[in-house]
């Protein structure tokens, strides 16, 4: 049996920023509904070094698995972060239909979760986005607000990589991590390692989509800041015990009746922003239904395409 392989190329050429956008909202309200399903992604730890991840969903007439990893010191030796594969199969037959290379589908998932987020959470008035974290999923972050007609201010610990970045995305670098911090959108996309939001850092009215930690241990934002905003998650089950929520909740700072899912949000199930004045924050630990979203997408566009054949 001959199936398709998308190569990270592929994938992207098939799914552009605004097309995953769109079906990953999709996604969000078709898991909200209950259409779609999937279980909490599991963790196989190689740590320090970082570790492996498998991730199943169902939905749409597909199933999907995917086998990722984390390993943060990959770029030091010119290695990525994020590889793996993601399978994508018939829920009729159970025959696989095609095999992705699994960091763009979590690139361009990524990033549409976390535009999503912004503009569903964000103050409808609000006038500058920024993406703190210029890698992979940083630029995939980027290239959904510009895609969607919003300008972006990069930055990142190495300013050569933001202004790379901003270069080849036509974004524009911010003079600060101060000023990208005081953006009326704030995308944190970084590896988890720092807190870059301490105690009483946001202001009134500003939103901050958490990208980066999603995994034990990582955290982007104080506990005590967690504890005194408005807090929204892909997942409870995935952000209570491996997410940017983790900590709050092992401090018992934060309850699940603390936290709204964003796909209620966008399924009229749940309110979203309440005031001008409310700060709003999205813990994304990445949901196995957005690579479904991706897949489906790009096998269902991949027509005119040169996607080669694998034997199975």
């Amino acid at each position: 049996m001959s199936v398709p392989f998308f190569s990270a190329a592929a994938v992207r050429a098939a799914v552009p920023p605004e097309v995953a956008y769109a079906a990953v909202r999709e996604a969000f309200v078709a898991y909200a509904r209950g259409a779609w399903t999937m279980q909490p992604k599991l963790y196989v730890p190689s740590y320090p070094a970082g570790d492996f991840r498998a991730m199943p969903a169902l939905g749409g007439g597909h199933a999907l698995l995917k086998w990722v990893t984390s390993f943060p010191g990959n770029p030091a030796r010119g290695l990525p972060t994020v590889s793996g594969l993601v399978l994508l199969s018939s829920a009729d037959t159970g025959l696989v239909e095609a095999v992705f290379e699994a960091g763009a589908v979590t690139a361009l998932r990524t990033g549409a979760a976390a535009v999503l987020a912004a503009d569903v959470l964000g103050r409808p008035d609000a006038e500058t986005a920024a993406v703190i974290g210029a890698g992979v999923n940083g630029r995939a972050v980027a290239a959904t607000f510009l895609a969607l007609g919003r300008d972006v201010l990069l930055w990142d610990v190495e300013p050569a990589r933001a202004r790379n970045a901003a270069k080849e995305l036509g974004a524009a670098v911010s003079s600060s991590q101060a000023e990208a911090l005081a953006a009326d959108l704030i995308v944190t996309v970084t590896p988890g390692r720092t807190v870059l939001l301490p105690k009483d850092s946001l202001q009134a009215g500003q939103h901050v989509s958490l990208m980066g930690a999603d995994g034990p241990g990582k955290a982007e934002i104080a506990v005590e800041e967690i504890a005194r905003v408005r807090v929204f998650c892909d997942d409870w089950e995935q952000a209570s015990h491996g997410g940017e929520l983790a900590a709050a909740v092992g401090a018992r700072a934060l309850e699940e009746d603390d936290v709204t899912t964003l796909g209620s949000v966008l399924a009229g199930q749940a309110a979203g922003r309440r005031s001008a004045e409310e700060i709003t924050i999205f813990d994304s630990t990445g949901l196995a239904i957005q690579d479904l979203a991706i897949a489906i997408a790009a096998l269902e566009r991949a027509d005119g395409l040169d996607v080669p054949a694998l034997d199975l």
